[in-house]
């Protein structure tokens, strides 16, 4: 165990990022309430997703971590949830093929419900209030009693986490995930696509690496690793006392694990040395993600590696830089050359939404062509200091929703009023989800490419 440390010395430090509850004691009774649900995960299953990162980290794997942007109660239900499994499928497909390497499947879901703010107070035709801070807070209604923060919201998340949890796990092991089912729906998108040229090389290859796996035996019923997947839950620790109530020690190991979800990351507004989010997670022993945006300073970041992963184990800690695309060849070649020259074993993973966020007619969104140059930039500088491009990490859904501009089938400004649906920031939908992978995959298979080639001797 981590020196010094408890579920609940967090509670010593500065803590940003916090609301502000008006009756404690009733916070206190529901935080003592939620230590006495079981577990939403298992330290078995952090574990193994340790692992699976830990291949990442040392260049044999991908990580496709995605979701929504701020899970709400409104929008829970099995249909939402089963379009966004399926479009995250297609793009692990995609990917795996491309890299010719295990894709590792993280969900920003089943927990993904507190958002940071840049204010706390939010101004409407005159009047202020305090800012929404996710379902698990407050209520998006802008409203003096929806506004209130309130802990009984956090039973509400844990149930719906629960809920969201079984039926993923029903998906992921009960044949929704069979191999064949995703590359046909993946078909009916390359067919459909203003961009099929480009697409219809991965989709045929993989069509005849399946048909030869047929012809020679192999299929879904003779081997269940075609028709069962791994995956795993994430989110945002944003909000510690529920972090806290959910943290257990795992009989078998005696290690703390948050069992709200499988990992956990720490934003880009909370990931201060000497403060309570940090403090938190440098003692529970689940992979843990790290947030790291344009004021990231290379020495801070060494000193953040060292107190959340001091054994220096790969998979404990992915890095998931956040610039804006015209950012990433002025900060990020700085981050690795420190982490290289400490020899730190993390993953790099490339947040491309985070850092493209503008506003066009009042709403906020993410031109899908930022999105895609910051994902090039990502790799083109990976490519430059020989380290591995990592992982990606996307808000996004399974829905037909108007949030983000551009993509194959375009959004334009005027679009965006039309579907707009997110209760935060803007996702994307699942066509612009596809067609990121399917251009990732050609970045992957560029580098799979250039590593296979031979060395060029020179003559001594």
């Amino acid at each position: 165990m981590a020196k010094d440390w408890t579920p609940s010395s967090w509670r010593a430090k500065p803590v940003l990022q916090v609301p502000d509850y008006p009756d404690p004691v009733v916070l206190a009774e529901t935080e003592t309430r939620l230590a006495s649900f079981p577990p939403l995960v298992f330290a078995g299953e952090a574990r193994k997703l340790t692992r699976s990162l830990g291949e990442v980290a040392e260049g044999r794997a991908f990580l496709l971590q995605g979701g929504d942007c701020a899970e709400s109660f409104a929008e829970h239900g099995a249909d939402n949830i089963r379009d966004f499994f399926r479009a995250f499928l297609q793009m692990a497909v995609i990917l795996t093929f491309a890299s010719a390497q295990p894709v590792v499947k993280v969900g920003r879901i089943a927990g993904q419900f507190a958002k940071p703010r840049s204010s706390n107070s939010e101004t409407k035709n005159g009047e202020t209030l305090p800012a929404y801070r996710g379902d698990i807070i407050n209520g998006i209604e802008f409203d003096a009693a929806s506004r209130i923060p309130d802990p009984n919201r956090q039973v509400m998340a844990y149930r719906q986490s629960a809920a969201t949890l079984n039926l993923l796990r029903a998906f992921a092991q009960g044949g929704y995930a069979n191999l064949e089912n995703v590359h046909q729906w993946m078909l009916g998108f390359v067919a459909g696509s203003p961009q099929a040229e480009r697409f219809v090389a991965i989709a045929d290859r993989i069509s005849e690496t399946m048909a030869f796996m047929r012809a020679v035996g192999i299929d879904a019923e003779n081997h269940p690793s075609l028709r069962e997947t791994d995956f795993f839950t994430s989110h945002e620790a944003l909000l510690l006392g529920y972090e806290e109530a959910l943290t257990r020690v795992d009989s078998t190991s005696g290690d703390w694990y948050a069992t709200s979800g499988h990992m956990i990351w720490i934003g880009d507004r909370t990931r201060q040395l000497d403060h309570g989010h940090v403090e938190f997670c440098r003692g529970i022993h689940n992979p843990l993600g790290l947030k790291c945006g344009p004021t990231s300073d290379p020495d801070d970041l060494i000193r953040l590696i060292d107190r959340l992963n001091p054994q220096n184990k790969a998979g404990r800690l992915t890095l998931i830089t956040r610039f804006g695309h015209e950012r990433v060849e002025e900060c990020l070649p700085k981050l690795i050359r420190a982490v290289e020259r400490e020899g730190k074993k993390v993953v790099w993973s490339c947040d491309p939404m985070h850092g493209n966020t503008i506003t066009l007619n009042r709403y906020k969104t993410r031109p899908f062509e930022r999105i895609l140059a910051e994902v090039q930039a990502f790799f083109d500088v990976h490519r430059a200091e020989g380290t591995h491009p990592g992982g990606i990490h996307v808000e996004m859904t399974g829905k037909d929703v108007t949030e983000c501009t551009g993509g194959a089938r375009p959004i334009l400004a005027e679009d965006l009023s039309d579907r707009y649906h997110t209760h935060c920031d803007p996702r994307l939908n699942a066509n612009q989800a596809l067609e990121l992978a399917f251009l990732v995959a050609e970045l992957l298979k560029q580098d799979r490419e250039a590593s296979s080639e031979p060395k060029r001797q020179i003559a001594g």
